[in-house]
């Protein structure tokens, strides 16, 4: 009797040291799926380790709009972003860096450097985001009679030296002129890089700020020619060649077609936990690959140069 009392104590301080195992064993296993991003294969890799809130006002280029509007759709569909609210306006570079530089904006949407627009103090103050690069293409309406253009029948057609078709090849037509505002980084790219030259607004000549405006005079309007983002552009107009280099990718990787631009996300110092958040989802490697060429845009990574706010053009 003693004996089957003893031994009933044994197994009974045996099974309570098991259970207390197991419940060390759950609990280290708990502790390790938590700190561990590989523990629940259904967590979103990009999800924050708080939940993110709070609203972001992203303001400027038109080129970058529709790629900016179309990543925040699906940001803020994202469980771990759904306390966050983007809105994104056009309005031209010029009007986005002026916003942000005076808070007026937590993001400044622009084709152009900081430095090539602001004072240096207030360019000074704001940080760069560069999310993609851009390029601009010269289009033209489809009777026009030419499909390439030289830098120099660019600059005499928009200096105004050059006023009908017919003088570089194409048809007796009357050229029309659809330019950008000042404030437009589209603008100030196509001058720097496919000008070398600063414009004056001719008379008779069409100024739209909205590239969907510009895409829909340029297709409906005999002898109209303007410039585009690749992102706007399609068949219904001519995308004329530059010195007989075709508006790709590849060409704009490599630079051999070389007006192009990056598209800055400015903050003014460092960005918001909002704003951080939806630019880090725009520099996602899935955004990047995916919608960033979707749109048209060329991700910073497939760069084969850099080019600084001078214009200065280096091999990576």
């Amino acid at each position: 009797m003693k004996m089957k009392k003893t031994l009933l104590t044994t197994l009974a301080l045996a099974f309570a040291f098991s259970l207390a195992a197991c419940g060390n064993n759950n609990n280290n296993s708990n502790s390790g799926s938590s700190s561990s991003p590989s523990a629940s294969p259904s967590a979103s890799a990009s999800a924050p380790a708080e939940t993110v809130s709070g609203s972001v006002i992203a303001v400027g280029s038109s080129a970058l709009a529709p790629l900016a509007q179309g990543v925040a759709d699906k940001f803020m569909a994202e469980d771990a972003y759904k306390g966050v609210s983007v809105t994104v306006q056009a309005g031209g570079s010029g009007t986005g860096l002026s916003q942000v530089s005076d808070g007026q904006a937590d993001i400044g949407n622009s084709d152009i450097f900081a430095e090539e627009k602001l004072d240096a103090d207030k360019a000074a103050e704001l940080v760069d985001h560069k999310v993609a690069v851009v390029a601009m293409a010269a289009v033209a309406h489809k009777d026009v009679g030419v499909d390439n253009l030289t830098k120099q029948q660019l600059v005499d057609i928009f200096t105004g030296k050059i006023t009908n078709w017919k003088d570089v090849g194409g048809a007796d037509q009357k050229i029309v002129i659809v330019n950008r505002p000042s404030s437009s980084g589209t603008r100030a790219t196509f001058e720097k890089y496919a000008l070398g030259t600063t414009t004056e607004d001719l008379p008779g000549s069409i100024q739209e700020d909205s590239s969907g405006t510009v895409q829909k005079l340029v297709s409906e309007t005999p002898g109209a020619i303007g410039y585009l983002a690749l992102s706007y552009l399609d068949d219904s107009f001519i995308v004329l060649k530059y010195e007989g280099v075709e508006a790709t990718s590849e060409n704009v990787a490599t630079n051999a077609y070389p007006v192009w631009a990056y598209e800055h996300m400015y903050t003014k110092g460092e960005p918001s936990p909002a704003a951080k958040a939806y630019i880090d989802y725009v520099m996602s490697d899935a955004v990047q690959n995916g919608d960033v060429i979707e749109e048209g845009f060329v991700p910073v990574s497939a760069m084969k140069v850099e080019r600084d706010a001078a214009g200065n053009v280096t091999n990576k």
